[in-house]
């Protein structure tokens, strides 16, 4: 049974404002090349049989700075498209529509959480199939607590739960033969 631990990359002048950052490709800011190389020193010393990043900057920069320059590009990585709410903020989505959340409502011109579920649950599949102990993956705030709930076998819905920081460290893995939460937002 393999473990998947899970890096959200450092930190974006998007993420700082809480603005939705799918495909808009920006690079980190000081303090997230900061959190980058901090989350480096949490993964040294770890063997990783698999290490896979999503193909947007912020997360392959994160995966350099980490210690991890040849993460294998997956595009199932990258993050919830978002479609006509890319750089906006919650709140500025909820002022056009009250009670938005990503997690239970429609994306106009984006992703369907359908679509979403469909392409973790392959990363999902492809850390189990390649039979490696531990497996590493760089990606997004959205997109990876979606992987994780794959992996739990959760509903998305209850991402709301499960904040995820920039530059943060999560370990996914099991508790005897269930799926389990090892450790989060370290």
């Amino acid at each position: 049974m393999s473990e998947l631990h899970l890096v959200r990359h450092g930190a974006t002048e998007w993420s700082r404002n809480g603005r939705h950052t799918s495909v808009t490709d920006l690079d980190l800011l000081p303090d997230g090349i900061d959190q980058a190389k901090a989350a480096g020193e949490r993964l040294r010393g770890n063997d990783y049989g698999l290490v896979l990043t999503s193909p947007r900057v912020r997360a392959r920069r994160t995966a350099e700075l980490a210690g991890f320059p040849d993460a294998e590009v997956d595009e199932n990585l990258v993050e919830w498209a978002y479609g006509d709410y890319e750089g906006l903020t919650s709140k500025q989505i909820r002022e056009q529509h009250p009670g938005w959340r990503i997690w239970t409502h429609p994306i106009p011109g984006g992703e369907s959480r359908t679509q979403v579920i469909n392409r973790l649950t392959k990363v999902v599949e492809r850390v189990h199939e390649s039979g490696v102990e531990r497996a590493l993956v760089f990606g997004h705030g959205h997109s990876l607590r979606v992987l994780a709930l794959c992996w739990l076998g959760i509903d998305i819905a209850r991402g709301q739960s499960f904040p995820l920081e920039t530059g943060s460290v999560s370990v996914l893995g099991y508790e005897k033969e269930s799926p389990a939460i090892i450790r989060w937002n370290s």
